[in-house]
C-alpha cells in the first residue's frame, strides 16, 4: 500500500518519535548485573551521549549498542538494507560517527566508556562482558 503521506510529511512524523533505548538488551544488561551483584548503577542519566547506564561514584559509562544501528563489524545482524541504500549508508555512518564523538568527549571528561554489543549479551558471551565491567569499576 502506498504511504499516505508526502515524502516531507512522512519525514516529520517520524522525527517526532523518539526513541528510550532498546528495552530488551538493557533488561538483559540489568539481569546480568544483579545476577553478579553488581550495584550503584543508574539508567537515564543526564550524562553527555545519554549512557545506557552509569555508574557515578566510578565515572564509568555503559552503552549497550544494537548491532545494527552501530554497526557491529562481522555480526551477523549488522546487515544493510538492499533498498535506499544511500539513505542507510548515510544513517549508519552519523551513527558511527556519534559513538565516537560521544566516547571521546566522555573520556575527555575522565569517564571510563564502556560499550557492550546487543550480541555480547547471549549467555556464551557473559563472561567476558562481565570482565570488563568489573575491570572498569575496581
Amino acid at each position: 500500500m502506498a504511504d499516505v503521506f508526502t515524502r516531507e510529511k512522512r519525514s516529520a512524523v517520524m522525527s517526532r518519535i523518539r526513541s528510550h533505548g532498546n528495552l530488551d538488551t538493557e533488561l538483559r544488561m540489568i539481569a546480568l548485573f544483579r545476577e553478579n551483584g553488581i550495584t550503584g548503577w543508574r539508567r537515564r542519566a543526564r550524562v553527555f551521549g545519554r549512557p545506557d547506564f552509569i555508574f557515578r561514584r566510578r565515572k564509568v559509562a555503559l552503552f549497550v549498542d544494537g548491532c545494527f544501528w552501530h554497526r557491529h563489524p562481522g555480526c551477523r545482524f549488522a546487515y544493510t538494507p538492499k533498498s535506499r541504500l544511500k539513505f542507510w549508508v548515510r544513517k549508519f555512518q552519523n551513527n558511527v560517527v556519534r559513538d565516537r564523538l560521544v566516547t571521546r568527549q566522555l573520556r575527555n571528561a575522565g569517564w571510563h566508556v564502556i560499550r557492550v554489543w546487543e550480541c555480547q549479551l547471549a549467555a556464551k558471551h557473559h563472561a567476558h562482558v562481565l570482565r570488563r565491567v568489573k575491570a572498569a569499576l575496581a
